[in-house]
């Protein structure tokens, strides 16, 4: 899969929404994500569809990282 052809803007609102995402995903809450935003993440290759459920990918795991307080 490509790369997402998102506006910059949309980018950084994902990436601030990412936290949240990966805290939803391991309450296994992952029906509160809009599937618009599962949709982008997943073209970012930030989450990817794993036996039927989502997880976050080496890279998503990384934003999240980066935007823990140091």
């Amino acid at each position: 899969m490509t790369p997402a052809f998102l506006s910059l803007s949309r980018r950084e609102a994902l990436r601030a929404d990412l936290p949240h995402v990966a805290d939803l995903l391991h309450r296994r809450r992952a029906g509160e994500i809009d599937e618009a935003v599962i949709d982008d993440l997943v073209s970012l290759a930030w989450l990817e569809w794993l036996g039927g459920s989502l997880q976050l990918t080496t890279v998503g795991l990384n934003i999240c990282r980066q935007q823990q307080p140091k």
